[in-house]
């Protein structure tokens, strides 16, 4: 892609084929010779600095007169190749990777941890995806059908309004933390119970329909007994609305089990003590 983008060919070396490797690595000896074994004992105390003494020896190599040549590298260059080089374009060459992705029924594809959306219509189809340093572009059949802000901290998912299914689209204006206020106005019971639902979800927002019924079925009820069930969901880890709502129906807050404490010791004959390691 990027001899490409600068319209060069790439030669590379033969496999089992030394000689073709030579002109390489001897322009890396020279380099090192040349310019690293000049600078190998002056101590840099910034790039720019450092910047200016690489110029300045790489100045001295290429107006330095070739014996064999009875010219410099610099004459070389401007009488030969420098009529034959193009313009370079306009635009820096970005790199990008490719890969292809699954949509998953969130209508969300991952890359490096994070989340972006795509168009609902494409849930499990496969695409290509084109991350950059700064964007994240997804492809369709040869087709962008999407392009986001690569994000590297923050919320975890970029999601696109207009990608959302119309039934989705009510809930947008929702977040964790009004859900988490609105179950904190309960009790920290609730609070710990809806933050739990968005935590055991992939994506968030696949636990807003939930916490939207769990907060209206504690609606018609007293913050108590919504609390007592809030608490015994956390403890058996019905996280759904369904054992929730059952929890509610069959009154089942009370734990099942009691605790015991473990039974005494038995003394006999065989218990040493602790006198014995004495």
């Amino acid at each position: 892609m990027m001899a490409s983008h600068y319209g060069v060919g790439v030669l590379p070396a033969r496999p089992r084929k030394p000689r073709d490797k030579a002109k390489v690595e001897n322009g890396v000896r020279f380099a090192q010779a040349c310019i690293l074994g000049r600078l190998r004992r002056q101590t840099f105390f910034s790039l720019a600095e450092a910047n200016v003494a690489i110029a300045g020896a790489l100045d001295r190599i290429n107006d330095h007169v070739m014996r064999r040549l009875g010219v410099s590298r610099r004459h070389l260059f401007q009488t030969l190749e420098a009529a034959a080089l193009a313009r370079l374009p306009a635009d820096d060459y970005k790199f990008a990777e490719w890969r292809l992705a699954r949509v998953a029924t969130d209508y969300h594809i991952e890359y490096s941890s994070f989340f972006y959306s795509v168009p609902h219509g494409l849930i499990r189809q496969q695409v290509d995806l084109r991350a950059t340093a700064r964007t994240i572009e997804i492809f369709y059949r040869g087709k962008r059908v999407a392009a986001h802000q690569r994000r590297y901290g923050g919320p975890r998912h970029g999601t696109n309004p207009d990608h959302m299914p119309s039934s989705h689209r009510r809930y947008a204006e929702l977040t964790p933390e009004r859900f988490r206020r609105w179950a904190g106005s309960v009790g920290p019971q609730t609070e710990g119970l809806i933050a739990a639902i968005l935590a055991n979800r992939p994506h968030p927002e696949q636990g807003f329909r939930t916490c939207l019924g769990v907060l209206r079925l504690f609606r018609d009820i007293e913050p108590a007994r919504a609390e007592a069930v809030s608490a015994r969901a956390i403890e058996i880890g019905g996280l759904t609305y369904k054992s929730i709502a059952s929890i509610l129906a069959n009154r089942l807050t009370a734990k099942s089990t009691t605790e015991t404490e473990p039974a005494a010791i038995i003394d006999h004959v065989n218990l040493r003590g602790p006198g014995y390691f004495h």
